[in-house]
């Protein structure tokens, strides 16, 4: 499984259940990556999209306590179990994490690859993920160039377990 997230320079992933800022570049990268294959998320986060569904052109996964839970486009999971049965058909590198706080938090380990768009701003998040930059298991594998929208500076890093 992988994991894909924007970052401020906080670690800040998030405020009052939606993105940060808009950075077109950050989600064309996201697109590209995640398009024709399976994400995993929590409730929260598909509450956050456009009209509460799953994304298009994706597998959605959402993994949520809510009994009845449904979501159009979604395939609806109530435990950890249930969620790693569900994506274990699917090919390691097709499975991507995508949100939010507590779903990164707690399943980054299982992510041989990390995906981080860093934008170099302090955009007073309120939800955050772990600082992977202080985690001895992953190191950086590769790292883009500079890049700006509106007005907010960004790289784009893969992290990688380290013994992968």
């Amino acid at each position: 499984m992988n994991l894909i997230v924007a970052v401020d320079e906080k670690w800040g992933i998030g405020r009052d259940n939606g993105l940060l800022a808009s950075v077109p570049g950050d989600m064309a990268y996201f697109k590209e990556h995640t398009i024709d294959k399976v994400v995993v998320m929590g409730r929260k986060t598909l509450e956050s999209m456009p009209k509460k569904r799953g994304l298009p052109k994706r597998i959605n996964y959402v993994l949520t306590t809510q009994e009845g839970y449904e979501a159009e486009r979604c395939n609806i999971v109530h435990t950890e179990a249930e969620l790693f049965d569900a994506i274990a058909q699917y090919d390691p590198d097709d499975v991507w994490l995508i949100g939010g706080a507590s779903m990164y938090n707690k399943y980054y380990k299982l992510c041989d690859k990390l995906y981080i768009t860093k934008m170099y701003a302090d955009l007073n998040a309120d939800a955050f993920i772990v600082n992977i930059d202080e985690d001895e298991d992953y190191e950086v594998i590769s790292e883009s160039e500079l890049h700006e929208d509106n007005g907010i500076q960004y790289r784009f890093y893969v992290y990688q377990k380290k013994g992968r």
